[in-house]
């Protein structure tokens, strides 16, 4: 982890727990509101709708579904099956899904904080993907630190293979030792509040060469734990098997403040879900 900026942990949940999740998962799914704002979750398009959509950013202590751009028609309307048509659900999971919220405060997760030196972890986000079969989009280069910045940087991302990760369903590439060259931007609340855009980058995507990533398969069940600032992506999911995984980012409360720029914003009043005292 702290030469490479990522550690698998292979096993790190059980069959029948992972199964749990997906479960889950469907049942989300059936009942979901039939109004459900068809937000399409796109980090590729940058003129997406969702930068003008208020959706994305009230969905921090909420239970939202997003849609993939090719799922949908250009009134919003449904063009493949209901099942294969998210992007992800997300972003407060963690805290109102009694199953997600067990296998986030799991005792593993809190080994693994314990370890890396947390001292007072909490979960800011959690998301559920999907990645479905000819449909899950690519997710670009980034950084998790440029959306979920503290001051200093300390975010992990947890990401559990909830169906093996192959080269063929979108598994992930990291670029080894990257989380050692700070954080190289920002997705931020729009300070221009005239602006239709509510949310920008603060400079263009910087150029990673695809040569300096490595693709990182793994078996159902397993956990990369992500370091904030090491640079990953996964391309689109062209073959016919879905690759989900459920993912949450625990950050330190410790001596370190979360940045009021953030997209990702809790309601006054709100604080996020602490793991060592839950």
């Amino acid at each position: 982890f702290e030469n490479d900026g990522y550690v698998v942990l292979e096993g790190f949940l059980t069959e029948k727990e992972v199964n749990e999740m997906v479960t889950e998962s469907e049942n989300l799914i059936k009942n979901m509101p039939e109004e459900s704002h068809r937000t399409v979750f796109s980090s590729a398009d940058s003129k997406s709708q969702q930068d003008k959509d208020k959706y994305f950013l009230d969905s921090s202590d909420k239970i939202s579904y997003f849609y993939e751009a090719d799922a949908l028609g250009p009134n919003g309307e449904l063009k493949v099956d209901p099942n294969l048509s998210l992007n992800k659900i997300g972003h407060a999971l963690h805290e109102l899904n009694p199953v997600f919220r067990k296998f986030t405060l799991d005792e593993r997760v809190k080994e693994c904080c314990f370890q890396l030196g947390f001292e007072d972890p909490v979960v800011v986000q959690s998301m559920y993907i999907f990645k479905n079969p000819g449909l899950g989009s690519e997710v670009i280069a980034h950084q998790d630190a440029s959306y979920l910045h503290t001051e200093p940087v300390k975010v992990v991302g947890f990401w559990i293979a909830l169906e093996d990760a192959t080269l063929e369903n979108g598994c992930l590439w990291f670029s080894k030792g990257s989380h050692k060259s700070g954080v190289h931007r920002r997705y931020i609340r729009n300070p221009d509040k005239d602006a239709t855009e509510l949310l920008i980058y603060t400079s263009p995507p910087p150029y990673y060469q695809k040569s300096g990533f490595t693709s990182v398969q793994v078996k159902k069940g397993s956990c990369i734990v992500i370091h904030g600032q090491v640079v990953h992506y996964s391309e689109a999911n062209k073959s016919n098997k879905s690759r989900h995984a459920y993912t949450f980012h625990v950050i330190e409360q410790k001596d370190a403040k979360y940045s009021e720029d953030n997209w990702l914003q809790l309601p006054e009043g709100k604080s996020f879900l602490s793991l060592y005292k839950n």
